[in-house]
């Protein structure tokens, strides 16, 4: 089956990590936190815990309901917990990319969990291989690694201090001791990292809706820069002095996160309805009903049809149980796999006029064979409403993303591609349009739309060793 996935920008990763000192059983209700970050990684899934001083993990390719089963679960004891799922198509082909990723050292046991990208990595894992590190994997959890044993401090909270101030991108971590759990969030506050109140204990979770399926109360968001340590069903903070300025995923919003979560004070729902609103004021169309595109375009859409007044219709039904083995399909091959995924419901789409409103155009190869089913349909005119401003860039902050000329917006203008993609009219929310939906606040990463990346801007204060005074 063609993977759609490839249409869109992609998040990496998810993390939780839990601290109940008289539970030896949170690798299962880990299981069930992960479930709910499924979304954010479906190429791997782990789990790691500490029983005893000692640190066991299981982790394999799949998803979370493949990858765990109620036998592994059961061996996984102990009270402190770190989990992991991974989009990172590297995982398939090497076995050590797949988090946590453990490593045994002089001093002990660590493992890892990480989401994001780091711009230097290279310069970093070059300066460490000089330094004796021999790396098993490409994953940036083992960079990490072997930063912080090559640090050698006696604390490691004080090492991953100076991890925060030297590893240049967007990124949040958490990393299982051997009597602790210590999770952070990059300077900018690029990827989330937020705090939950479980009985007995804490979380810390890559969105809240993980903390709520666990039965936790959310707490609030790690800020940028800080340091949380878990310890003996305590919690204590760190701020660092690498705080600069707040930039988070502007895509998280838009798609990353599921609409239950609320990060940096923003609802996810409530900032997509909202940027269906603006967008019905910027780009008014006359149609009979507006349709949403599964998941992330539903809320926005409903916002569509109360901003213009034209009524919704749930027309589109998304399958969400189709498989994940991907093979290079012909155009007919292709339609029918979208519409195996997303199929329109004739009856009511015959004769009408559509407005299709979704969250983003990357490549466009998957809405013009949606447009195309709709046509099939019966659809008399259907107009493309986008809740977010062209994508022109790619992303290094732990989105895998195409660039150049792959982005459809690279290569033709707004009027061509919506002849391209068969519509009959196209409009993208603005930028201000989307701002004004995140209550209108500054803060937010918004470098694939516009080209303005935060850690561009700040490159002179974060020269790191490992680069040799040179910015990579």
């Amino acid at each position: 089956m063609y993977d759609f996935g490839k249409d869109k920008l992609k998040e990496e990763c998810g993390i939780i990590a839990m601290s109940v000192p008289n539970d030896k059983n949170l690798a299962k209700t880990a299981y069930f936190g992960l479930n709910a970050l499924q979304h954010r990684g479906q190429m791997s899934s782990g789990i790691a815990v500490l029983n005893d001083g000692n640190i066991s993990c299981y982790k394999d390719f799949g998803l979370v309901t493949e990858v765990f089963n109620d036998n592994i679960l059961s061996l996984l004891k102990g009270n402190l917990c770190l989990g992991h799922v991974s989009q990172d198509q590297n995982a398939t082909v090497f076995s050590n990319n797949a988090q946590p990723f453990v490593v045994n050292y002089s001093k002990g046991s660590l493992a890892i969990a990480f989401n994001g990208g780091i711009r230097n990595r290279n310069a970093i894992k070059t300066y460490l291989e000089k330094n004796g590190s021999v790396f098993s994997s490409t994953s940036d959890s083992e960079i990490i690694a072997h930063s912080i044993i090559q640090a050698n401090n006696e604390n490691i909270v004080d090492s991953i201090r100076y991890l925060l101030k030297t590893f240049v991108g967007g990124y949040a971590l958490a990393v299982l001791t051997q009597d602790s759990i210590i999770a952070a969030r990059d300077q900018y506050g690029i990827r989330p990292l937020c705090i939950g109140k479980v009985e007995g204990g804490y979380v810390i979770a890559s969105e809240s809706c993980a903390i709520d399926l666990v039965g936790g109360d959310f707490i609030r968001d790690v800020m940028p820069g800080e340091i949380v340590i878990l310890k003996d069903g305590d919690i204590k903070s760190y701020e660092t002095q690498s705080r600069i300025k707040k930039a988070s995923c502007v895509f998280e919003y838009i798609y990353f996160a599921r609409p239950d979560s609320t990060i940096d004070d923003v609802n996810v729902y409530e900032a997509r309805a909202k940027s269906g609103k603006i967008l019905a004021k910027e780009h008014p169309a006359d149609a009979d009903i507006v349709i949403g595109v599964p998941d992330s375009g539903t809320p926005s859409g409903i916002g569509y049809a109360e901003g213009s007044k034209i009524p919704y219709c749930g027309a589109l039904i998304k399958n969400k149980y189709t498989g994940r083995t991907f093979v290079e399909p012909s155009k007919d091959k292709r339609e029918m796999s979208l519409k195996i995924k997303l199929n329109p419901i004739k009856r009511l789409i015959d004769g009408k006029r559509v407005v299709l409103v979704d969250d983003s155009i990357v490549r466009g190869t998957t809405m013009k064979s949606l447009i195309s089913n709709f046509r099939n349909a019966g659809a008399k005119e259907v107009h493309l409403r986008i809740t977010c401003p062209p994508v022109y860039n790619s992303c290094d902050f732990g989105v895998i993303a195409p660039s150049g000329s792959a982005l459809i917006a690279n290569v033709m203008p707004i009027e061509k591609m919506a002849e391209s993609l068969g519509a009959d009219s196209l409009g993208f929310l603005s930028l201000e349009g989307l701002i004004e939906s995140l209550k209108g606040r500054d803060g937010f990463c918004t470098g694939c739309l516009n080209g303005k990346y935060p850690v561009f801007e700040t490159t002179n204060v974060l020269l790191s060793k490992f680069s040799g005074g040179k910015y990579e």
